[in-house]
């Protein structure tokens, strides 16, 4: 093992050699610290380019050099807006049931541009779609038992506009659980 100028070898402490809880100081130039800042983001997770323009303008970097240094990564690849909202649509629907008017939301926060939201959330399969919100209803519908009907199907059809769904695939999903569940949903439009 490799002896440092202080006779310990590295990793036993006290040497000047870097170790992970050291920080270098940052770089001066702001282009070098905003290209730091984004190549430091970036294999967390995947981030628009508003989400690190932010985090550049949070650690005060001059906004033409956080539009140069983004447009830069854009060009290589590093971040693509397209990419980032076919993920997240595949992942936010699969994980949280998140029907298309949610994860649009999410993606316009997300500074994604409307185009390209559009298109992300194109690709979830209305039948896909309605099946989720089945399981989702499915999984919440033990915890309802022993409410009045009325109150069940409110508490269900929320959960789902919670998620994005509209009020027709709710009101359908809910009365075919509770329909499947013997409840009498004769009535049901009535509830809404």
């Amino acid at each position: 093992m490799p002896f440092s100028p202080k006779g310990r070898t590295r990793g036993q402490g006290g040497g000047s050699g870097s170790s992970r809880g050291e920080t270098e100081p940052p770089p001066q130039d702001p282009a070098e610290r905003a290209r730091a800042i984004c190549l430091r983001l970036l294999p967390g997770a995947p981030r628009t380019p508003k989400q690190l323009a932010d985090a550049l303008h949070k650690r005060e970097i001059p906004a033409e050099v956080a539009e140069e240094v983004l447009a830069r990564f854009e060009d290589v690849g590093l971040i693509d807006d397209g990419a980032f909202a076919d993920a997240w649509v595949e992942s936010r629907h699969h994980g949280r049931g998140l029907a298309r008017r949610a994860l649009a939301r999410e993606l316009r926060t997300k500074g994604v541009d409307p185009a390209l939201i559009e298109e992300a959330v194109g690709q979830l399969d209305p039948d896909q779609e309605e099946e989720t919100a089945r399981e989702l209803v499915a999984r919440r519908l033990r915890s309802t038992r022993g409410l009045d009907r009325d109150r069940r199907v409110r508490r269900l059809a929320g959960m789902l506009a919670r998620k994005g769904y509209g009020e027709g695939v709710a009101l359908r999903v809910v009365r075919r659980a509770l329909e499947e569940e013997g409840e009498d949903v004769d009535d049901l439009g009535e509830v809404f």
